[in-house]
C-alpha cells in the first residue's frame, strides 16, 4: 500500500497509507446509492405536494416544482461537503470503506476546504462516470483528483493507534476512555505527541520536569490526571491514545 509521509514542524513523522483508486470508488458508489434513494424520497415527497396544491387551493401551484429543485441541488451539492464537515472528512460511504479525507498536511480538513473539493465534482465527473477525476488519481503518485488539488486534500486509509504502535508507546497498561479527553486540543496533542518522541534526547530530571508541567497544563484545564501511582509518560501515553482514536480534536 502507498504511504505519504510527512515530516511536520514539530519533528514528527507522519506516515498515513493512500487510499487507492478502488476504495475511493467504492465510496463513491455507496454514496451514490444513497443520493440516488434521498432523490426517490424527495420526488414522492413533492409529488403528493404538487397533487396536495390542487386540493388546497389557497397552496401555490409552484411550491411542489420549486421545493423539488432546492432539494435536488441541496443532495446534490450539499451531501458530500456536509458530511464531510461533520464527520470530520468522511461520508458514509468513506466511512464504510474506511478511508477519510485530510489536509496535505495530515490535519483535519476545515468547512472551506471541503466545500471546494466538492464544488469540484462537477469537473472532475466530466465527461461522465467521473473520467477526468480518473485520470487526474491514475496521473499522480497520490491518487488526487481535481477537487483534491484545489482544496489541498488527500484521501487517506484509517488506522487506529492500536494497528499501528507508535514508537513512544511502551505502556502496555489500559486506561478507560475519558470524555474529557475529548476537551483536549490540537495544540496540546502535539504538545504530547513532540515531548513523548524526544523525551529521550532529555537529561532525566529534564524530561521528568517537562513531562509534569504538560500533565500539569493538561489538569488546570481538563481535570485529567494521572491515576495514584501511574508514571507520568504513561498518562501522557494513555491521553494521546485516547485523543487520537476518538477523532474529536477542539
Amino acid at each position: 500500500m502507498d504511504e505519504l509521509r510527512i515530516d511536520t514542524p514539530e519533528q514528527i513523522s507522519l506516515e498515513l497509507p493512500l487510499a487507492g483508486i478502488g476504495s475511493r470508488f467504492l465510496a463513491l458508489a455507496i454514496d451514490t446509492l444513497i443520493q440516488a434513494a434521498l432523490y426517490v424520497i424527495a420526488g414522492i415527497v413533492f409529488a403528493l405536494i404538487t397533487l396536495g396544491s390542487f386540493v388546497i387551493t389557497w397552496m401555490p401551484k409552484s411550491l411542489g416544482p420549486a421545493l423539488a429543485i432546492l432539494s435536488l441541488f441541496c443532495i446534490y451539492w450539499g451531501y458530500f461537503a456536509l458530511f464531510e464537515v461533520f464527520w470530520k472528512g468522511q461520508t458514509p460511504g468513506k466511512r464504510y470503506s474506511g478511508i477519510r479525507v485530510i489536509k496535505d498536511s495530515g490535519r483535519p480538513i476545515n468547512t472551506f476546504e471541503a466545500i471546494a473539493r466538492n464544488l469540484m465534482r462537477v469537473v472532475d465527473g466530466l465527461p461522465g462516470f467521473y473520467g477526468v477525476g480518473l485520470a487526474s488519481m491514475m496521473l499522480n503518485k497520490q491518487n488526487r483528483r481535481l477537487g483534491d488539488f484545489v482544496a489541498g486534500t488527500i484521501v487517506v486509509h484509517e488506522k487506529l493507534t492500536q494497528e499501528v504502535k507508535p514508537t513512544w508507546n511502551t505502556s502496555t497498561a489500559e486506561q478507560t476512555a475519558s470524555p474529557q479527553a475529548a476537551q483536549v486540543t490540537a495544540d496540546e496533542l502535539v504538545l504530547i505527541e513532540t515531548y513523548l518522541h524526544r523525551r529521550w534526547e532529555f537529561e532525566p530530571i529534564v524530561r521528568t520536569n517537562a513531562a509534569v508541567q504538560i500533565a500539569e497544563r493538561i489538569a488546570a484545564r481538563t481535570g485529567l490526571k494521572a491515576d495514584p501511582g501511574q508514571h507520568v509518560d504513561d498518562f501522557l501515553e494513555n491521553l494521546a491514545r485516547q485523543v487520537r482514536d476518538s477523532g474529536r480534536l477542539r
